[in-house]
């Protein structure tokens, strides 16, 4: 089992947002083994890209990764990732089943991603003024769910 990791308080903010990333991955893998339609799932996931995912990773984008530059390999793994799980989100191509698997597999592996590795980096490397700044750009507040369709809760 792995070990907590402790995370700065500047930093705890985004982490909380990786908790309701997987708490995605979760509503999204619930919903497939209900047998929930596809496209009532993806709009929920649309919903939270819109109202959570988009503006994460514009925080981390614009203020977390260049703290390692752009030439860093897990920051351009990051962005990478970043571009890919926005054009499964917006792109209307491709099977829906296979969109959301692949939507769940990527958001999961990319959260662990940053979580076990490029968070820990950052902490270690960024100065106080830095993570101050980071944690001044994450101006959310508390998780608020769309429970207009919770289909992971039944399958109405």
């Amino acid at each position: 089992m792995n070990k907590p990791i402790k995370r700065v308080t500047e930093l705890q903010d985004l982490s909380r947002d990786h908790h309701q990333g997987l708490l995605l991955c979760w509503k999204i893998r619930t919903g497939i083994k209900r047998g929930i339609e596809n496209n009532r799932i993806m709009q929920y996931v649309q919903w939270f890209w819109l109202n959570h995912l988009e503006e994460h990773f514009e925080i981390e984008e614009t203020m977390v990764f260049p703290v390692l530059g752009e030439e860093n390999e897990m920051v351009k793994q990051a962005l990478s990732e970043h571009g890919r799980i926005k054009s499964l989100i917006e792109g209307g191509k491709g099977d829906l089943s296979v969109r959301l698997n692949s939507i769940e597999e990527l958001i999961e592996k990319h959260i662990r991603f940053e979580e076990r590795q490029l968070f820990n980096e950052i902490q270690q490397v960024a100065s106080g003024e830095e993570l101050k700044k980071i944690q001044l750009a994450h101006t959310s507040q508390e998780f608020k769910d769309n429970m207009s369709d919770p289909f992971w809760v039944s399958a109405k």
